[in-house]
């Protein structure tokens, strides 16, 4: 008789900030859809929140729980942490992908947007590594953050948000000597895979599709299973940027 596997997450539990919408949903159904109790973090998507949570423990009973947080608010990210581990028992991986994004010309910056941008994109992922550490090394665990290809490529009218990204990115590669050996610190920088809300002009779009060496969009899914690699298959992996991009890195200017 044939010993069924066990799913690769299976009694693990993780934190996945922003996790409502979006790419954050779509990386909270994969890891739950292999085995992962999860913790749906939101700050004012609240019915979706809730939503996602109804479907997942539709799947499977008491497999996910909603908890709203300002992630600007420092003082509060160590209450998230605790109520991730009073819902589940533990945490294994924390996905700081919650993030705020628009433009920011220079001449029209302000400090309110400088603090907001530098605060979700940089400031939070550090504190909420910080609050969720010892955790993490009892459990061999992994913080994955959610960074951008623009860390590296300036894109225009958005340099708080690029600063703020690009330090995410040295801030992965810190955090992975800092945590060794015990937790790998890893993240994803994705490209074109979902435009953002709002209106966005269309030959702007074609652009960076045209930019793009596969000279289409990703899914979300492309970074879900990206994430996924890192939390259940990737333990010598540490301290890398994956960028999923489809060549947008190296598909010209």
């Amino acid at each position: 008789m044939t010993q069924e596997v066990p799913p690769p997450l299976a009694g693990r539990t993780v934190l996945v900030t922003g996790g409502a919408r979006r790419l954050g949903a779509e990386i909270a159904r994969t890891l739950h859809r292999a085995g992962a109790s999860v913790v749906i973090h939101y700050h004012r998507s609240r019915d979706e929140a809730e939503a996602l949570v109804k479907e997942l423990c539709g799947q499977r009973p008491a497999s996910a729980v909603a908890y709203a947080a300002d992630l600007l608010r420092t003082a509060d990210l160590s209450a998230l942490v605790c109520a991730t581990i009073s819902a589940f028992g533990r945490l294994d991986v924390l996905v700081n992908n919650a993030s705020s994004f628009y433009p920011t010309p220079v001449g029209e910056i302000t400090e309110t947007q400088f603090d907001d941008l530098i605060g979700t994109n940089l400031k939070a992922p550090l504190f909420l590594a910080q609050a969720a550490a010892a955790e993490l090394r009892l459990r061999k665990g992994l913080v994955l953050n959610l960074v951008d290809i623009h860390a590296s490529r300036p894109l225009k009218r958005h340099p708080v948000y690029c600063a703020a990204k690009a330090g995410l990115t040295m801030l992965t590669q810190s955090l992975a000597r800092e945590l060794a050996p015990h937790v790998r610190v890893n993240g994803i920088a994705p490209g074109p895979v979902m435009w953002p809300d709002g209106a966005m002009d269309s030959e702007l779009k074609e652009r960076i599709l045209d930019r793009t060496a596969l000279k289409r969009m990703g899914s979300p899914g492309d970074i879900a299973q990206a994430a996924l690699f890192f939390a259940a298959h990737a333990p010598y992996v540490t301290g890398q940027i994956l960028a999923v991009d489809g060549g947008r890195s190296v598909g010209g200017h």
